[in-house]
């Protein structure tokens, strides 16, 4: 991860100045899509082209002219932008982001959180000092529920919302499982001493409540059923929304797996009871779960766990269950679509937070060492193209019927199609049907021009100690050093207003010296 100090030298600032100075061209893209419903049985990324559009015009001084401008995002006005957050934050902030995009400081982060170093006691108790003082002040929220509680707050005071996030990473015995659960409802519990609302959802990853072994079992069990149905019987199978679709990948069970035994079942039936406790604490301080997903392997049991709590808990309007579909998946517009259809037709309010995903190489390496197709899409456009039209097509849904849509995304043209198709759908903040959301530490301009544009908007808070968070630091680390390394424009503007703001301390110090002179000097003339 980036690693910087608390003072920042003036060599630093001159490096920050100059990579910020740097220009870096940044082509808009924009999707032209046909409606969702009109290709049930085709992926979603199959019918769209993508139209290179010229830069916007610009006048004499170079700014965008009014005709051009930006008609969600207003950028030009970087004290707008960022009038909540204090100089020192900005600061900082701009420094750890520079650092965080040079790919060598990145890598050599994480070399050292995954050497023999931190096994070493001094030495481990030295990087996480480092650690907690630079990329883990950015990017966590605190290291316990009080601390991560002064960040809603402050979220909160700034017009933003927080999704509560446990650092819990995967959980191999009951024991674990329970204990992680209990942090879950602790979790939930907290958001009543904060201010209503501040918390939009409380995040829970179904890897930290049901061992990963079990998870992979009824994953298999749950494929093997959908590809000989009449064939298979799952005596333990809750009702559920559609799992897969026939484009979803089925490779990772090639023979049928065996029943689950009797303490299997046991098992599942206690990883279930955990969901429930969690999700009852939920009804009872009002504040709705969005479920995590991982990758295929164990996606089919994370999404039954999902859905099967869906059908319990979601009643009328508003869903307290969200899932989480994935769009590098080539079957992710289909399956999202499966899903939608069965819970109209069962009359449920489904609930989805949509992402691109992160187990790209890991998904990739499976599917070519098995010699079958990857699942991921064959280019990033095709990604990009499958998440602007299944967040069109879930928006289209929500504006006239039940349910919700969680747009998590640090792609600006992604948030701007979205705001534009949710204003154009009279979808606002108060419908309580649209939250977009982007990780702590990340997107900032974006984050506060949604706010600005009069969206509700979230931040993903993952908090925890720093030596339990580290898994998480490093997974954030190597999903996003190629987003932090190509996209400058939180460090532009950052660096734009910290300039602003040091010229106007500046005139505002020769005001004042200007002043206090004319003031004595008027007082010299009157005694004379």
């Amino acid at each position: 991860m980036a690693m910087t100090t608390n003072g920042l030298s003036s060599k630093l600032i001159r490096n920050i100045i100059r990579r910020v100075n740097t220009p870096t061209p940044s082509p808009t893209t924009t999707l032209t899509t046909p409606r969702f419903r009109s290709a049930q049985r085709t992926t979603i990324n199959t019918t769209s082209t993508t139209i290179l559009q010229p830069p916007p015009p610009v006048n004499a001084a170079g700014a965008v002219t009014d005709d051009a401008r930006d008609t969600i995002f207003d950028f030009d006005d970087t004290k707008g932008l960022f009038s909540s957050v204090s100089t020192g934050k900005l600061l900082r902030s701009a420094a750890n982001l520079n650092l965080a995009a040079v790919e060598p400081v990145v890598d050599l982060g994480m070399w050292v959180m995954r050497s023999r170093v931190m096994h070493v006691g001094l030495l481990r108790e030295i990087v996480l000092g480092v650690i907690k003082h630079t990329s883990y002040e950015h990017f966590v929220a605190g290291a316990d529920l009080e601390e991560t509680g002064r960040t809603v707050q402050k979220l909160w005071e700034s017009g933003l919302r927080g999704m509560l996030d446990y650092g819990l990473e995967h959980a191999v015995d009951n024991q674990s499982c329970d204990s992680n659960a209990l942090q879950f409802v602790k979790t939930v519990e907290s958001t009543q001493s904060l201010p209503p609302s501040s918390v939009s959802f409380v995040v829970v990853k179904i890897t930290a409540i049901c061992p990963i072994s079990l998870l992979k079992r009824v994953s298999d069990l749950l494929r093997w059923e959908y590809k000989n149905p009449t064939s298979t019987n799952l005596p333990w199978k809750l009702k559920t929304l559609p799992i897969f679709s026939e484009s979803s990948p089925f490779y990772h069970t090639l023979q049928k797996p065996s029943p689950l035994t009797p303490e299997e079942e046991h098992d599942l039936e206690l990883a279930h009871q955990r969901l429930v406790n969690i999700c009852n604490k939920s009804i009872e301080c009002n504040v709705p779960v969005v479920i995590d997903a991982e990758d295929t392997s164990i996606q089919p049991g994370i999404d039954y766990f999902t859905y099967s709590a869906s059908v319990m808990y979601n009643k009328g309007q508003k869903p307290l269950i969200f899932g989480t579909i994935q769009a590098y998946l080539k079957d992710a517009g289909e399956r999202l679509f499966e899903t939608k259809k069965a819970a109209d037709k069962m009359g449920l309010p489904v609930g989805f937070k949509l992402v691109r995903g992160a187990y790209m190489w890991s998904e990739s390496k499976l599917a070519d060492s098995l010699g079958v197709e990857s699942p991921i899409h064959n280019s990033i456009g095709d990604t990009h193209n499958c998440y602007n039209k299944c967040a069109e097509f879930v928006l289209d849904e929500v504006s006239n019927g039940p349910g919700g849509l969680i747009l998590a995304t640090h792609n600006l043209e992604s948030a701007k199609l979205a705001a534009q198709k949710a204003r154009d759908l009279g979808i606002g903040k108060d419908s309580e049907k649209l939250e977009f959301a982007s990780l702590y530490g990340m997107s900032e301009a974006m984050t506060f021009g949604l706010r600005n544009a009069g969206f509700g908007v979230s931040k993903y808070l993952p908090f925890g100690p720093v030596d339990q968070i580290m898994p998480y630091l490093l997974r954030r680390a190597e999903e996003n050093k190629g987003l932090l390394s190509s996209s400058n424009l939180d460090r532009q503007l950052m660096m734009k207003e910290l300039k602003r703001r040091m010229k106007a301390y500046v005139g505002q110090g020769l005001e004042e010296t200007e002043n206090q002179f004319k003031s004595q000097a008027g007082s010299v003339v009157k005694l004379n």
